[in-house]
């Protein structure tokens, strides 16, 4: 019993884990198909919208203010006064040029805010030699005939270039618009393909299914039963085989179960004048077994 109960588990389990292992294909299959398809959406050529042409884009001015220009402001740093000024310092010589320099920070701040005036003058002038040489550029000057009587030569035309003949562009998004219709007609094919073949067994399998009932039906319908025949009527006849002969049946029991029903018989037996009738071996053990069973 434990074993068959052990078989049945195993045989059970061995089931179950079938059974997972088909679920988690079939899981995976699914899965693999929904992905198919999801890339199949995303790889259909969408349209591009087109412009509105009843809103043409028109640029419009800005209403911000126009930028007023400011005089730059030349000022610099206390630090930076004070290094010019050791610097001009160190650049003078002789005792009368000594006498001059500055003796505060306010002095060198003056002298350093004075040149930065004259520098922003030479800018200025500048800045006006180059608007004055851009406005002489803008003039046309005519140019002069040649100190001559000779008459002027017709100068020879260039060349005249043929037209460009425009090439016909294909680009790649076309070509993959065409393998596309190509993939759809042929995906299309296949749908129609597969839902004939299956209208088609239909059809085969609804003709069958008549066809049996049909059968069935010329089965089904009662016949007349033959009459006997009159004239030689059934008469029954004895055997000519031989009457079976009974054999007499052998009782041969093993001999560790005679040991065992010798056992119990001295279990059952009580008194000391039934333990002193007690076989002294196996051998009478088994004759008196065999006589209990024939008697």
């Amino acid at each position: 019993m434990e074993r068959a109960r052990f078989a049945h588990q195993v045989a059970e389990k061995r089931r179950l884990i079938k059974q997972y292992k088909m679920e988690r294909e079939r899981q995976q299959k699914l899965e693999e198909e929904e992905e198919i398809k999801r890339l199949r959406k995303e790889l259909i050529p969408k349209a591009q919208l087109m412009p509105y042409f009843d809103r043409p884009f028109v640029p419009r001015r800005s209403k911000k203010q126009p930028t007023v220009p400011r005089e730059p402001k030349f000022c610099i740093p206390r630090h930076k006064t004070i290094k010019c000024c050791r610097m001009s310092c160190n650049d003078m010589s002789g005792p009368s040029q000594l006498q001059h320099l500055p003796s505060s920070v306010e002095k060198a701040e003056a002298l350093y805010q004075q040149r930065g005036q004259l520098k922003e003058e030479q800018l200025m002038k500048k800045i006006q030699k180059l608007v004055g040489e851009e406005e002489k550029l803008r003039m046309p000057i005519a140019q002069g005939l040649p100190w001559t009587t000779d008459e002027p030569k017709c100068l020879i035309k260039p060349p005249v270039k043929k037209n460009t003949i425009p090439i016909d562009l294909k680009l790649h998004s076309d070509i993959r618009a065409v393998e596309r219709a190509r993939f759809a007609h042929q995906v299309a094919e296949k749908g129609r393909l597969i839902k004939q073949y299956k209208m088609e067994r239909e059809r085969q399998q609804k003709l069958e299914e008549e066809e049996e009932i049909k059968r069935l039906r010329k089965e089904l319908i009662p016949k007349a039963q033959l009459m006997p025949y009159f004239d030689r009527p059934f008469v029954p006849r004895r055997s000519e085989k031989q009457p079976t002969v009974p054999r007499e049946p052998k009782f041969c029991i093993p001999r560790h179960k005679t040991i065992k029903c010798c056992r119990m018989s001295c279990n059952d037996m009580s008194g000391p004048s039934q333990l002193q009738h007690l076989p002294s071996s196996i051998e009478k053990a088994e004759a008196l077994y065999k006589n209990r069973i024939l008697q």
